[in-house]
């Protein structure tokens, strides 16, 4: 089965900074999503979380509802808390068809937080791993059971952000713990993007495609700034416009059979890079990607 092409609202309305974006109406960004050619959309903070009323908008607009973030607190809640306090969740992608449920740790988390360096994320102990990983995979087996793949989202400000985290992760957890490929997360973190692809092709669940400027990443970096002044610095940008290899990404999904969806998420200022252009310019680029892949 080919792969999908998907896209992210945070182009067009930012969920952790309000104010970026907070003008523009859904239809706006719905209408423009599918003009730029692509077929689903992941859920922001303007979509409505009922099944009857968010089903028609995007039918109206010809989109699929690809996937919703849940932001977890497993370090202080037990896997039937966290379990209890996603139904809401779970039920609207189940209601609309997903097949994916994007999920991170939150507990601790500076990635919303402006003033907050990204020096000053929270870790996880040697002796949490273990136990985080067993309500981890709790979780995942119930969420499977319920038609969906738990997709774990290493994201910068949060306790999984570097390749090593992420070896851990999949370490600690079982096989129904899905692993969330971030192409901007992963390369601001330091990682190595194609060998973490290769090492767990077959938990891959779901792939976030970014890119990433070089010079904003390397001042980002040395200033030691927070994650939302990294963002409006213009760290991200859209596949095909920065620095990240997605031939060689590609490939890596392609001898791994990977079906899912690509979801373009490239966080930007609108009132700096027009949501629409760059919407149009990262389906342009990345299709050519995955044509030249064979996906």
């Amino acid at each position: 089965m080919p792969v999908r092409l998907g896209i992210n609202p945070i182009g067009w309305t930012n969920d952790d900074m309000p104010e970026l974006g907070d003008d523009t109406p859904l239809e706006v960004c719905l209408r423009e999503a599918r003009e730029a050619g692509y077929d689903g959309i992941e859920l922001g903070r303007k979509f409505p979380r009922s099944a009857t009323e968010l089903r028609p908008l995007l039918v109206r607009h010809g989109l699929s509802l690809v996937s919703g973030w849940h932001g977890a607190r497993l370090r202080t809640r037990s896997a039937r808390e966290e379990i209890e306090a996603m139904q809401p969740a779970i039920a609207l992608l189940e209601e609309l068809g997903c097949s994916v449920m994007v999920f991170a740790e939150e507990s601790g988390s500076v990635h919303a937080q402006r003033a907050v360096p990204r020096s000053r994320r929270p870790t996880l102990d040697p002796h949490e791993w273990p136990r985080f990983g067993e309500r981890l995979t709790k979780v995942a087996e119930y969420v499977r059971r319920r038609g969906l793949r738990l997709a774990y989202h290493h994201h910068i400000g949060t306790v999984v952000e570097t390749e090593e985290e992420i070896e851990r992760l999949m370490e600690v957890s079982g096989e129904p713990v899905g692993l969330l490929l971030d192409t901007g997360h992963l390369t601001y973190a330091g990682g190595h993007l194609i060998r973490v692809a290769r090492r767990h092709a077959q938990r891959l669940a779901h792939v976030h495609c970014k890119d990433v400027r070089p010079g904003v990443l390397a001042e980002v970096r040395r200033d030691d700034r927070s994650f939302l002044d990294a963002v409006l610095a213009g760290v991200f940008t859209v596949p095909g416009d920065g620095l990240v290899d997605y031939g060689a990404l590609l490939s890596v999904l392609k001898s791994a059979g990977y079906s899912g969806w690509l979801v373009v998420e490239a966080e930007q200022d609108p009132a700096v890079a027009n949501p629409a252009a760059y919407a149009r310019l990262g389906f342009l680029n990345l299709s050519r990607a995955v044509a030249a892949a064979g996906l």
